[in-house]
C-alpha cells in the first residue's frame, strides 16, 4: 500500500504504526485522507498542558508540524521535505479531555518549495484554536 492508502485504511482508527515516534506519542485518529489533505483528531492529555492547565503552544506547534509532514507523504513521492519555517497564530484554548481536530491543505506546491496550512479546531469545528503555515523544501534521498 502507498502512504495515502495506509492513511485511508486507518480512517476512524489510531495511527499507531507511524514511522514518526512523535506522532505515535500524539496518538492521532485519522478522520479523513486525500492527496494533499489530512484530518486527524486528538484527545488533549494532561502531559500536553501548560501550567495554566490549557493546551501548551509547543504541543500545538508539534501537532501542526507533524501532520503537515504527513500531508506531504500523501503525495507518495520518492522525495522528502524538510521544514523551512513554521508560523503559528493561537486563537483559543483547549483543556484536558477536549477533542481537537487538525486539518491540512496545500496552499502552493512548487518544484522545490511547498506551502502548507494547518488549522486546529475544537471537536465540532466551531472554534479555531490555532492556524499554522509552513514552507517545506524538497530534499532528495541519498543514493
Amino acid at each position: 500500500m502507498n502512504p495515502l492508502e495506509v492513511f485511508q485504511s486507518l480512517i476512524g482508527k489510531e495511527f499507531s504504526n507511524s514511522p514518526s515516534p512523535f506522532m505515535r506519542w500524539l496518538k492521532p485518529v485519522v478522520v479523513s485522507a486525500e492527496v494533499g489533505h489530512l484530518e486527524f483528531k486528538y484527545v488533549v492529555r494532561q502531559e500536553w498542558l501548560n501550567p495554566m492547565a490549557i493546551l501548551h503552544g509547543g504541543i500545538t506547534a508539534g501537532i501542526i508540524d507533524d501532520i503537515i509532514g504527513a500531508t506531504l507523504i500523501s503525495f507518495n513521492e520518492i522525495n522528502y521535505y524538510t521544514t523551512i519555517n513554521n508560523t503559528i497564530d493561537y486563537f483559543s484554548i483547549a483543556r484536558e479531555g477536549d477533542i481537537i481536530i487538525a486539518e491540512t491543505a496545500i496552499v502552493k506546491k512548487g518544484n522545490q518549495i511547498v506551502n502548507v496550512e494547518c488549522i486546529v479546531w475544537n471537536e465540532d469545528k466551531s472554534r479555531m484554536i490555532a492556524k499554522g503555515q509552513s514552507n517545506l523544501m524538497k530534499i532528495h534521498p541519498k543514493k
